[in-house]
């Protein structure tokens, strides 16, 4: 499982023309699943993301997690995080795992997020327009 988390100010994804996901600030997660990828692995994530200390304190030092500091989080499904750019121009994503298996994941990774947070999200396997104001700017990227 791999998450790029971003520390963001406004956010929102749009689906159609139609705005499906906002937040006014939080964290905007990019999320994929790979073959491999177990309830524990989601429950870890979300443990590390929740208290990811990202977020600045009295003394603008990033001390605080969401939990501490408020928001709430856009989850974004995104399988491309799994390309596999070694050979050629065209990336392969045999590495992502398959729609109908990951779909799940991505439900349970987002119920398990609400149990600390309000969640909005995309549209599995949608073309998404996702837009955000990157605070910091502060991106990580974390794999289980």
């Amino acid at each position: 499982m791999k998450v790029v988390v971003q520390r963001s100010g406004k956010a929102q994804v749009r689906v159609n023309n139609s705005v499906v996901g906002k937040i006014d600030g939080g964290l905007v997660l990019l999320v994929g699943f790979t073959a491999g990828d177990t309830k524990e692995t989601i429950e870890y994530m979300v443990r590390k993301i929740v208290n990811l200390r990202i977020f600045p304190d009295d003394n603008d030092v990033m001390n605080k997690s969401i939990l501490d500091y408020g928001g709430d989080i856009l989850s974004i499904s995104q399988f491309t995080l799994y390309a596999d750019c070694k050979k050629g121009n065209r990336p392969s994503y045999t590495k992502a795992m398959k729609n109908e298996e990951a779909i799940k994941y991505y439900e349970e990774f987002n119920k398990e997020l609400e149990k600390y947070l309000k969640v909005e999200t995309g549209v599995f396997g949608a073309d998404m327009e996702v837009s955000l104001v990157n605070l910091g700017p502060v991106t990580i990227e974390l794999e289980k």
